[in-house]
């Protein structure tokens, strides 16, 4: 495939992957239709089914951009010569960050585990904000060992939570405040 030919392609699949981002934030994923989507990138169902096997298809291409544009936000905020602590508070602020962009709360927290299941919505978490937060707690409790893992899970759940609560309109900062506290409290259990 020339160069010319990948770009109109990669330009079709962003143009629907938008559009049905786009109804699925309006409308939620079970009141969204093909024709819809199709309709509303100035393409047909055809162009649609070519580049995606079904709504779910181009539900979860949707799904994974947007958890990849979490973690990018939360990479670009880590810096590593930042201690450990200063990089995870860093980092969800970054997280709180890049949830407030309209309509990804619902997309990644309420729909996603609804439409593709709580197992492959943990998938592509573990390979963008999960990873990211894995990566500064294995720098913070070093001596965690085989706790880290659940730790993470749990504190990423919890993230999850706050997101939700913000996006309902709770207060941002006490959150935030809390996860330190958290972290906080963490630390002084482990260096017992």
């Amino acid at each position: 495939m020339s160069r010319s030919n990948r770009q109109r392609t990669e330009q079709t699949r962003q143009a629907l992957m938008d559009a049905g981002r786009r109804l699925f934030v309006e409308k939620g994923y079970a009141e969204t239709a093909t024709p819809e989507i199709a309709a509303a990138a100035g393409m047909t169902r055809g162009a649609l089914y070519h580049h995606f096997e079904d709504k779910k298809a181009l539900f979860r291409a949707v799904v994974e951009r947007e958890a990849r544009a979490v973690a990018e936000t939360i990479e670009a905020r880590s810096t590593p010569d930042c201690p450990p602590r200063a990089a995870l508070l860093a980092g969800a602020s970054a997280y709180f960050d890049a949830m407030m962009t309209e309509g990804r709360t619902q997309l990644l927290l309420v729909e996603a585990p609804a439409v593709l299941g709580l197992a492959a919505v943990q998938a592509i978490d573990a390979e963008n904000a999960e990873a990211a937060l894995r990566t500064g707690l294995t720098a913070m409790f070093p001596a965690a060992g085989a706790a880290l893992e659940l730790l993470t899970l749990l504190l990423s759940a919890g993230f999850d939570r706050a997101a939700i609560a913000i996006d309902a309109g709770a207060e941002r900062q006490s959150y935030e405040q809390a996860i330190a506290v958290l972290l906080d409290g963490l630390a002084d259990h482990l260096r017992r």
